[in-house]
């Protein structure tokens, strides 16, 4: 005698219900895609749109009038070049640095086995809440010979304490056979460190890497407090500024009745407001270029981090 399921397997019925989830989901997608890419595309449009036309308003997601007049007047500029390569620079290394050297801190306090592990703890999470002020960092700059000198850029940041908190935790959340096991292989901390943490803390490196990475390079009031008579250490962000302060300077006095009559006279004019788009521009597309290639680490870290067990 065959004996009858206990379950009975039910058919899945799309009703109107799932239709009008669907509708709804791909609606609110589309309009947050929308609402995220708007103000990128429109400075765009702006940055490619002659100055005295963008004036007038009107500008959403493609110029009026198309010009490189505004890329040309800034990338025109001597130091661009080699502030740009500065950047580029200061970028790579302080976010080398400044990762591995916020790894190594964080995989120590993170060992149970270690002494000072609270007292470490302690001490940078209140670097956090206290700070010496604006003058007492200039002149410890200035103690430590750091003054006029592309290593300013570098040394003070190779410890995040914000990092730090968020990469010891990833490692606390390694299991300890594995590093019981390298112990009984004979491997020590730094072999450890390099080929158990380092590999399986890939995910939250990359997030960190892309924080690093976007402030360093966007920074440029360290450049002023310390490179300022140095222009051959200027980056890319300072020159940017300095640009659009000349061009606030330039245009001071002018209003937009007077733009729009000599409109016909000064065709290739650029103003703040076609700058500070281009600015936008030129400074953002570094970072989401690389954005794409550390996506992949970011997926992973919440698949790691969605397994239980």
């Amino acid at each position: 005698m065959q004996k009858k399921p206990i379950f009975k397997a039910t058919r899945h019925h799309s009703g109107v219900g799932d239709y009008l989830f669907d509708i709804f989901n791909y609606s609110f997608l589309t309009f947050l895609c929308v609402v995220m890419l708007y103000p990128f595309l429109n400075q765009l449009a702006v940055s490619l749109n002659e100055a005295s036309d963008s004036l007038k308003g009107g500008i959403y997601l493609w110029p009026r009038e198309f010009t490189w007049a505004n890329y040309k007047h800034v990338f025109g500029e001597a130091s661009i070049v080699n502030s740009f390569f500065i950047s580029v620079l200061r970028t790579i290394i302080g976010t080398l640095t400044s990762v591995l050297g916020t790894a190594m801190v964080a995989y120590t306090i993170s060992r149970k086995d270690f002494v000072l592990k609270k007292f470490v703890t302690i001490a940078f999470v209140l670097t956090m809440y206290f700070n010496g002020g604006l003058i007492p960092n200039y002149l410890l700059m200035k103690e430590l010979s750091l003054l006029d000198s592309f290593w300013v850029y570098i040394i003070p940041g190779i410890i995040g304490v914000f990092n730090l908190i968020v990469i010891r935790s990833f490692i606390e959340g390694i299991p300890d056979s594995l590093f019981e096991s390298a112990k009984i292989d004979g491997a020590g901390d730094f072999t450890i460190f390099l080929k158990i943490v380092l590999p399986l803390s890939l995910p939250v490196l990359a997030t960190v890497s892309l924080f690093v990475a976007v402030y360093q390079w966007n920074s440029w009031f360290d450049v002023f407090l310390y490179n300022s008579s140095s222009s051959n250490l200027s980056t890319l962000q300072y020159e940017l500024m300095k640009i659009l302060q000349n061009s606030n300077a330039s245009m001071s006095g002018k209003t937009a009745a007077d733009a729009f009559a000599n409109a016909n006279a000064s065709a290739n004019m650029v103003s703040p407001t076609s700058i500070r788009a281009t600015m936008t521009i030129v400074a953002s597309l570094p970072i989401i270029m690389v954005y794409p290639f550390l996506q992949k680490y970011f997926v992973k870290g919440l698949t790691l981090g969605g397994v239980k067990g």
